[in-house]
């Protein structure tokens, strides 16, 4: 009994452990969003240059992720783990520090590079708990992935109002100093290591395919359509020489083989569709409520209050992650997928046909959560369940990222139907953007549902 008591607080202090880490790395992909105005205002900058605070990140987490993730597979997850938070602390520092527009970035760019938290810590999950546990770990990791995203929204505005934007990462670094102590407390040393190499040819390769692809997605209306379609054409071409790389490297950065299965092939596909129709909500649902109502629409809120309305999307998430651990198991994870994309899709219907009241935009905001937060672990069980564990990481951050190119078509496409066509005389969108915004985002959880369907198990011949 006693020795049942000491291992359960063991897995419960790396549980947490796991929590913050991860919690740490997903608050800074938004926390930098309601703090933009207050960004150009004092760095003198104006809205092209301030994006990159955001496209930095973006691109550096692209790499940072599969890179860590197999680099954790090879040496260690622990280790790995200690060091994306060690770059997340400088990043952290940096930013909180920073006295010019490029020296931000670049610490953006530097945090972006400790995306290696999450697919670490599914890794750990396998390595730390039992197996009838690890459905529910994982699902509460992922749903806590969207927490943080979704609360970065929440919690800048007061900090911003109280102590100026510094504060920010002062704040964030205080929280990856506390996820590291924790770690270094209670997960243990690896049990075993696999060592080998890393493909540096490939992961060269491969970081040039992502940043010109996101690059271009996310400059896309800054830097016009011809630099959008050279980018994409490099990215393409990258990508092509990565696949023949891998295909002859002894240690390859990527088993091929791997994200061929069907299973992890149609939880990638589904997890880019989803990507897509996400990051809608979370872009355009602060814009929408700031509007003053002298446009004719919108709430004239503050940044503290914007963030609210998003609010009971952090809270359903942080429910529904651990449902859907359980009820993967019993109904099955592709089901469950499918039940995710569909709810979430009914939240942007929500979204779309009540936008002009108030409590229609939160409670659809909660409804998003439940079905977000429900796919976000779904979507990892599946692919942990169809991989080794020593290719838990990989796996995991190649995941991560189809989502994250996902997002960031998803936040391109709804910006450009929302300001497509301004109100005569003044800054703010037609209204007549937003339906079809959150109308488009709930057909692309539609569309992945039946991507879902594609990684359901074949019954076997009669």
């Amino acid at each position: 009994m006693t020795q049942e008591t000491g291992s359960s607080r063991s897995t419960g202090g790396a549980f947490v452990a796991l929590l913050l880490a991860v919690l740490s790395f997903s608050l800074l992909q938004t926390l930098i969003v309601p703090a933009l105005p207050a960004l150009e205002h004092d760095l003198n900058a104006d809205a092209g240059a301030a994006s990159w605070l955001i496209s930095a990140f973006l691109v550096a987490s692209s790499v940072g992720t599969v890179v860590l993730g197999r680099l954790g597979d090879m040496f260690g997850r622990k280790r790995l783990l200690l060091v994306s938070l060690g770059i997340l602390a400088l990043g952290s520092l940096l930013a909180a520090l920073s006295g010019s527009l490029g020296v931000l970035i670049a610490a953006r760019a530097v945090q972006g590079l400790g995306a290696g938290t999450f697919p670490l810590a599914f890794g750990l999950v396998r390595e730390l708990f039992a197996r009838e546990r690890v459905p529910v770990v994982i699902g509460t990791i992922s749903a806590v992935f969207g927490i943080g995203f979704g609360v970065g929204l929440v919690v800048p505005g007061p900090l911003i109002d109280a102590f100026g934007w510094p504060s920010l990462f002062w704040a964030s670094l205080i929280l990856v100093a506390i996820a590291a102590a924790a770690v270094l407390a209670f997960i243990p040393a690896a049990h075993q290591a696999n060592g080998g190499r890393i493909d540096w040819a490939g992961a060269g390769v491969l970081s040039v395919a992502l940043v010109a692809l996101l690059l271009g997605i996310s400059q896309a209306r800054t830097w016009g359509p011809l630099a959008t379609v050279l980018l994409v054409i490099l990215a393409v071409a990258a990508f092509v020489v990565f696949l023949l790389i891998e295909r002859r490297a002894v240690a390859p950065l990527m088993n091929l083989g791997v994200l061929a299965r069907r299973p992890v092939a149609a939880a990638n596909l589904t997890a880019l569709v989803i990507g897509f129709g996400m990051y809608g909500a979370f872009t355009l649902v602060p814009q929408f409520v700031q509007t003053p109502a002298s446009a004719g629409y919108g709430f004239g809120a503050t940044v503290s209050e914007s963030g609210l309305y998003l609010l009971p999307m952090a809270v359903t998430m942080l429910f529904a992650g651990p449902v859907a651990g359980r009820l993967g198991p019993r109904i099955g994870y592709t089901t469950t997928l499918v039940i995710a994309c569909l709810i979430s899709a009914a939240g942007f219907g929500l979204l779309a046909a009540g936008r002009d009241v108030a409590w229609a935009i939160a409670t659809g905001a909660g409804i998003i959560g439940i079905g977000i937060g429900f796919a976000f672990s779904v979507l990892a069980n599946v692919v942990v369940a169809a991989v080794e564990p020593h290719e838990t990481g990989e796996a995991t951050g190649v995941n991560t990222i189809v989502r994250t190119i996902g997002g960031a078509i998803g936040a391109q496409v709804a910006a450009a139907i929302v300001t497509a066509r301004l109100l005569d005389g003044t800054p703010y969108p037609d209204p007549a953007g937003y339906p079809i915004a959150f109308a488009v985002s709930a057909a692309a959880l539609v569309l992945a549902a039946l991507a879902a369907l594609l990684g359901a198990p074949r019954k076997a011949a009669s």
